[in-house]
């Protein structure tokens, strides 16, 4: 596929360009990331239920009502919401993007998965929000977000890659496996820190208590989700010492270095949570890194095989 952008006779633009694609998949990224961030913004203001029912905010009511609950938490669950139609648009964008510009198979795909993924998350977000924000059910909701992070990143590499390119391997396979290896313990680490966040004192409405939370000792959680983080970070390290030793491209192993300086700014952060007693401000950031990170790992995992020009 040719990358330039063709145009009609009459100077029309009618193939989007590489880098709009990348533009416009860059921007889907940043917002996929977002969005987790204003979902925690939700869960420490208490602002859970200030929509009580999905998919209207209110019994009969699309928006708040007044003095159907206080005004800040209406406004910030109802916020969020409205954050999914502009993260919608740009998935939307991007598809039409890649569909107009005939990219190739994997694109779509990746495409069309970021786009269905935003439909099934808020269908999820209703559904915890029906339950009355169970743990369980908020944990479902932060998990899938962290997939479309990973997605996303997966298909900003991917659109930069010529469609008519052969993909290569540029990891050794030694590098690679522990690179996957990684990733698997990158999910415990997720999984765990939601069971962390189930049984922690931020239910995600005011007025919840510990009524529907996660009912296990929150700092054996700590440990166990400690030593899925230690484990994530040994494997990406022994992934950036094989890298270096099979003298990889400068691209993977920057990559790599990036991502394992995030680990352990997550980690202080995460830190710095425990010893505190989880203060509210401190979690926004935890979220956010945690789809840099995520982001990031993607990013490693997608240099291991491309198609270069």
């Amino acid at each position: 596929m040719s990358t330039a952008t063709s145009k009609t006779t009459s100077g029309r633009t009618q193939t989007p360009s590489l880098h709009l694609q990348r533009i416009l998949a860059l921007i889907l990224l940043i917002g996929q990331g977002g969005i987790t961030v204003t979902g925690s913004l939700v869960r420490v203001t208490g602002s859970g239920l200030g929509c009580d029912t999905w998919p209207l905010c209110h019994e009969g009511s699309l928006v708040p009502v007044a003095g159907a609950a206080p005004w800040v938490h209406q406004a910030v669950e109802f916020g969020n919401r409205m954050l999914t139609f502009v993260l919608s648009a740009a998935a939307i964008a991007v598809l039409y993007a890649v569909v107009r510009a005939k990219r190739r198979r994997e694109v779509k795909a990746l495409a069309i998965a970021s786009l269905a993924g935003i439909a099934v998350q808020a269908v999820i977000g209703g559904i915890s929000v029906l339950v009355d924000l169970r743990w369980w059910a908020v944990a479902v909701h932060f998990l899938p977000s962290m997939v479309l992070v990973w997605i996303a990143a997966l298909l900003y590499m991917r659109v930069a890659e010529p469609d008519d390119a052969t993909p290569q391997q540029r990891f050794s396979s030694s590098a690679r496996a522990l690179s996957i290896l990684a990733a698997v313990a990158l999910s415990a680490v997720l999984v765990t820190g939601t069971m962390v966040t189930g049984s922690g004192p931020h239910s995600g409405d005011a007025g919840a208590g510990m009524q529907g939370r996660l009912q296990m000792d929150t700092r054996i959680l700590v440990y166990v989700h400690a030593v899925c983080m230690y484990t994530y970070l040994l494997c990406t390290l022994i992934t950036v010492y094989l890298l270096r030793r099979s003298h990889a491209p400068r691209d993977a192993f920057h990559t790599a270095s990036v991502l394992v300086g995030m680990i352990v700014v997550q980690w202080a952060v995460g830190v710095t949570q425990f010893y505190l007693g989880v203060p509210r401000w401190t979690v926004p950031g935890h979220i956010a890194m945690s789809s840099i990170v995520v982001a990031f790992s993607a990013f490693l995992y997608a240099h291991g095989r491309r198609r270069l020009s």
